[in-house]
């Protein structure tokens, strides 16, 4: 339950950072069309529905079923960005640790099973 809460956290951590880096002018990243492609990509895989679900189904019990549903919806979507930041690395070196985490966190719920 909590590892689900902190996958909610970190989704919905990685959903303002990409919001933020892609409204700040004095941003690092050179080519913004890069990061609104990633932008695109959470609201195609509706990363913060399953943020705010993962939170809500793990707020008071565990549901196990669900969960798993869930981070298996949010890795599909992740697994997708991650190849499309190891492709422009050069651009979107910064957004690596974050996807790093995410996965990590999802092996960890995966590994529970």
């Amino acid at each position: 339950m909590r590892k689900a809460n902190m996958l909610a956290e970190q989704i919905n951590d990685f959903i303002q950072y990409v919001q933020r880096s892609y409204q700040t002018k004095n941003s690092l990243y050179a080519n913004k069309d890069r990061i609104y492609q990633i932008k695109l990509w959470m609201e195609e895989f509706k990363f913060q529905i399953i943020a705010d679900e993962l939170f809500r189904v793990n707020q008071f019990s565990w549901n196990e079923k669900y969960t798993y549903y869930l981070v298996d919806q949010f890795r599909q979507g992740i697994n997708i960005i991650d190849e499309y930041v190891n492709n422009n690395y050069n651009e979107l070196f910064l957004i690596t640790a974050r996807l790093f985490t995410l996965k990590n966190l999802c092996q960890l719920l995966q590994s529970d099973i």
